[in-house]
């Protein structure tokens, strides 16, 4: 099974290089499902209905989010009812949506399991007792799973994809923005990569207009952040994953600078 998983889609300009991509790339790749990170979609932060039915018409079967998942109010109007969008695992169980799910394409069934760091980050329940809940029902109705773990440090990412080695098809990590060069395939077939990056504005900072944020560290005065213009990246993974066995047997990262 071919597996394409895009970084943080940022803004309108991410969406609009991830539509550009998506049908070149399932064009030359034959992608049999298409996933994406979408919590910064919706101007750089949160994502909504009308964001996410964009993303699906783009060609992207599944969603996860982050710790910007509820920057957007009204995302409590449709997440639940949502199938193929996910938000962490690792949530307080009480709030709306859910962590994982399985969708079914022409070659099978994928599950998709999205979890959130807590180093640096919210306090939030444990990524890794979540996995645990969430694969035991995950792993009963299919074998490939993918797990966005979204986080800052790089240690926890790695930790995780070493604990979930063998259980999981990759552990593919997001939130950072900056695609790193570390994919690898684990002894016993997981994938991990420490970030796949994101797809928005290149000449940004980390998407973001840069004089805003230079203001920002010079003043340390609150700012309002804007979605930056210009030159476009496009970030993502490419994998190859035995549908017997759900181990997967490659890991490709692209990176695409798109003139838009």
């Amino acid at each position: 099974m071919k597996v394409l998983f895009i970084g943080d889609i940022f803004g309108n300009p991410g969406r609009k290089a991830a539509k550009e991509m998506i049908q070149k790339l399932k064009r030359e790749r034959q992608i049999d499902f298409c996933i994406a990170n979408g919590e910064n979609a919706a101007g750089g932060s949160g994502i909504t209905y009308v964001v996410a039915q964009e993303l699906y018409k783009s060609g992207i079967d599944a969603i996860t989010l982050g710790n910007h998942t509820w920057s957007k109010k009204e995302i409590t109007n449709f997440i639940d009812s949502d199938n193929n969008i996910v938000r962490p695992a690792n949530y307080p169980s009480e709030l709306p949506g859910k962590g994982s799910t399985i969708i079914s394409g022409e070659k099978g069934k994928i599950g998709i399991l999205n979890l959130m760091g807590r180093v640096y980050m919210d306090s939030i329940d444990c990524p890794f007792k979540a996995a645990e809940r969430e694969l035991e029902y995950l792993k009963s109705n299919c074998k490939i799973v993918v797990v966005d773990m979204h986080a800052e440090a790089t240690s926890e990412k790695c930790a995780l994809a070493w604990y979930l080695d063998g259980r999981v098809s990759c552990v593919l990590g997001t939130h950072t923005h900056v695609q790193t060069a570390d994919e690898r395939i684990l002894p016993f077939g997981t994938a991990f990569i420490s970030d796949v990056g994101m797809t928005g504005p290149y000449d940004g900072i980390i998407g973001v207009n840069r004089e805003i944020v230079i203001q920002k560290f010079l003043t340390h005065m609150p700012v309002r952040f804007e979605v930056a213009h210009g030159t476009v990246q496009f970030n993502a993974v490419y994998l190859e994953i035995d549908e017997k066995t759900g181990k997967t047997m490659n890991i490709e990262r692209i990176n695409q600078i798109l003139d838009m």
